[in-house]
């Protein structure tokens, strides 16, 4: 946040600008940032914050996806079968009836997380939107990008390059 005090004619003592100061600092946010530098830099680690929230997500999606293939083939299997379950980087081999339950809390705990993270990503969109406002962020594309897209547009088939239809190779 900057501050300026501009003078005409007048005089501010140095009590009043230390006020003003001082309720300033206390109306700001502690990690606001104080230069263009700092608002670009804050912008992107947001950004970079939220990405990785949506990476982990992801991964954590697919780990779920995973928990429900072992659920969907071992469930019709007989209670006392034998499987083997990796715990901690070790092997273990157990039955079925020891196996599902663990399996399928293990399942529900990812999908809680998932949707904390989700919940997460929600507010740190939010919180991103409020910070574009406030600073008036707009994001540009380079040149570079929008020659790009310029030309996915025009020659916008992408295949097989074919030699003329006369050839006989």
């Amino acid at each position: 946040m900057m501050v300026r005090l501009l003078m005409r004619g007048g005089s501010v003592s140095s009590e009043s600008v230390f006020v003003s100061l001082q309720r300033i600092m206390a109306e700001s946010d502690p990690k606001e940032p104080i230069n263009e530098q700092g608002v670009v830099n804050m912008y992107n680690a947001m950004r970079t914050e939220l990405n990785q929230i949506y990476s982990k997500t992801t991964e954590l999606e697919m780990d779920a996806s995973e928990h429900s293939l072992v659920i969907n083939a071992i469930q019709p299997l007989d209670q006392s079968r034998h499987c083997y379950r990796m715990i901690g980087g070790v092997l273990v081999e157990r039955t079925v009836k020891e196996v599902l339950p663990a399996v399928q809390r293990n399942k529900e705990g990812i999908e809680e997380v998932i949707a904390r993270l989700n919940e997460a990503a929600e507010k740190k969109k939010r919180e991103i939107a409020d910070f574009e406002d406030k600073y008036k962020i707009r994001i540009r594309k380079s040149d570079g990008e929008v020659k790009d897209d310029g030309g996915k547009k025009e020659g916008s088939s992408q295949g097989v390059l074919v030699g003329p239809a006369g050839s006989s190779e």
